[in-house]
């Protein structure tokens, strides 16, 4: 079910400029310090959590499109990974979950964590065959475990997503 015209226009006008350059810089940090202290967060990827909410906030699938890539890309700068491999993965979750949004109601938290818990696995899916495909990457993906850490990650989502809302 599609929201009305006037309702999207609000949820446009919510998003400060701060709130999009500050929420990526910060799940950024948050994904490459946090396993350094501890093993227990190494499964939550923030920076997929903040493009999902940017690209259901937005609802415009090109501008969902250079978010996801922004963010792939700085996670590749920022970390060991090959670069480029985050930022095309990110590009087409932030392009995918755009357009979804268009169709579809995303004010509903539980419709939320669904788009989280269903982008994750994507997201770890096309990781996985990238690395395969285009590196060469010898590939090790547990479903069972994708599945978990999925779950976890739509649990995180819920609050970070209510927290950005009222950012």
């Amino acid at each position: 079910m599609a929201l009305p015209v006037a309702r999207r226009s609000d949820l446009r006008q919510k998003l400060r400029p701060f709130l999009l350059m500050l929420a990526p810089v910060a799940s950024i940090v948050l994904h490459i310090k946090v396993p350094l202290f501890s093993d227990y967060f190494s499964f939550l990827d923030p920076p997929l959590l903040v493009t999902v909410y940017f690209a259901l906030l937005h609802r415009d699938a090109v501008q969902a499109l250079f978010i996801g890539c922004a963010i792939g890309l700085a996670q590749d700068a920022l970390s060991s990974n090959p670069i480029g491999q985050f930022g095309i993965v990110k590009t087409l979750v932030g392009y995918i979950a755009a357009s979804a949004s268009q169709h579809l109601n995303v004010e509903n938290m539980v419709a939320r964590m669904g788009f989280a818990f269903v982008f994750y696995l994507f997201h770890q899916a096309l990781y996985a065959a990238l690395g395969a495909s285009l590196l060469g990457q010898q590939v090790s993906l547990n479903p069972a475990e994708a599945i978990l850490f999925a779950i976890m990650n739509a649990a995180v989502a819920a609050p970070l997503f209510q927290l950005l809302d009222r950012l």
